[in-house]
Order: structure tokens, then C-alpha cells, then sequence
């Protein structure tokens, strides 16, 4: 069942700033750019894709079907997960390009490396523990989730980037390009793949156990 609600996902939810925003990985290729911001209009995708759900009346349709509403959740947030990594999927060639072709670190923050994408999954972790659990606790109410996690968000990319400026763990060794410091670098990988898959997971557990008790109308 949980493929047939992903199906209809893709049919039915996905909006087009997702297709849209995810040639935005190619942002990669500006020169001293707050590289963070590409994620951020991962998240804002996520809103528009939940909010298109809301006018169509996703959530009403859904219910009519043989499902249950935890299903409804889990196959939203396994569409989601899809989305964010098929965006981080399409940064990699342009991070390895940028490198290529401009071979001068980011003075504006961290660069596009392999640190860069542990901590860029810890971002996307928290959009989506933030926000979803919110949404799912009152669907009808979709800005003010994003409020919330945008707000999350730009906190977290104002302490990164003060952070790469004024840590020398930051400064010293995970900005700068790769392969310099990798096993850093990898340690970051790493836990940002951890804290991605641990946060993600939670949301997806709670969000299912708030929509359930749900009594919508």
C-alpha cells in the first residue's frame, strides 16, 4: 500500500518549483555564495508541494482510500526524504565542477565539499522535524510549519557560517577543499548522515502518532 500511496505522491503532489528547485544545485557554480541557501529552497519546495496537497484536498482524498493515517504520513515523508536526496544527488557533479573550474575557496562561508554535505543534512534533518511534526499536528495550518522551520533553518545557517568564519575546527580544516583534512571531513559526513536518518525517523514517528489521534472534520 505504501507504494501505491507514493505513487500518488508523485502523480498528484508534486508540485513544479520541486522540479524547478532542483536545478538549483547548479548554484554550486557561484562564486562566494551562502551555499546553504540551495537547501533552503529545498524546504521551501516541501512547503509548496504540502501546500498544493491542502487546496486539492489531498488530506480528504487520501482518507477516502483503504489506508490508514499513518500510512498517509510515512508515504509523505518517504516522498519527501526522495526529493531532499535527489537534490543533494544533483549538487555532487556541481560541487566537483565547481572545484574544476574555480578553484578558490568560498569567502563568503563554507564551501562546497564533503563537510558541506554532512552539514547540509543536519539542515534538512531539522526542516523536516521541525516542520512536519507541526503539519501533521494541524494540516490545515501550512505556513505557520514553515514559518517555524524556515526560521529554524536560517538560524541554523547564520550559526554555520559564523561558525566557518570564527571556529578553527571550521576554519582551519572543514573549509577547505577537498581531499585537505578528509577524515574530518568524513567523521562530519557521517554524523550528518546519522542525524539526518535519526531526525527524519522521529518526525516521521511522531508526526504518524499526532495525525492519528487527529480528529479532522
Amino acid at each position: 500500500m505504501l507504494k501505491q500511496l507514493l505513487y500518488k505522491e508523485w502523480r498528484l503532489v508534486l508540485h513544479p518549483t520541486n522540479l524547478i528547485f532542483l536545478s538549483f544545485s547548479a548554484m554550486l557554480l557561484i562564486p562566494n555564495y551562502p551555499y546553504y541557501i540551495i537547501f533552503f529552497y529545498t524546504g521551501l519546495s516541501i512547503f509548496f508541494l504540502s501546500l498544493n496537497a491542502r487546496e486539492n484536498h489531498d488530506l480528504a482524498y487520501t482518507l477516502m482510500l483503504p489506508v490508514t493515517k499513518r500510512s498517509m504520513v510515512y508515504a509523505r515523508m518517504f516522498f519527501v526524504v526522495q526529493i531532499e536526496l535527489i537534490q543533494m544527488l544533483l549538487a555532487i557533479p556541481f560541487a566537483v565542477l565547481r572545484r574544476i573550474m574555480l578553484a578558490e575557496g568560498n569567502l563568503v562561508g563554507m564551501d562546497a565539499n564533503i563537510a558541506f554535505f554532512g552539514l547540509s543534512l543536519v539542515m534538512l534533518g531539522i526542516f523536516n522535524w521541525v516542520f512536519f511534526i507541526r503539519f501533521f499536528s494541524a494540516p490545515a495550518k501550512v505556513g505557520r510549519a514553515f514559518l517555524l522551520a524556515s526560521s529554524a533553518l536560517m538560524v541554523f545557517i547564520l550559526l554555520a557560517e559564523t561558525l566557518t568564519h570564527t571556529l578553527p575546527l571550521f576554519r582551519d580544516q572543514l573549509d577547505t577543499p577537498d581531499p585537505s583534512f578528509l577524515s574530518i571531513k568524513l567523521l562530519f559526513l557521517g554524523l550528518g548522515i546519522g542525524l539526518y536518518l535519526l531526525m527524519t525517523w522521529r518526525a516521521a514517528i511522531v508526526s504518524a502518532r499526532r495525525f492519528d489521534a487527529l480528529d479532522l472534520p
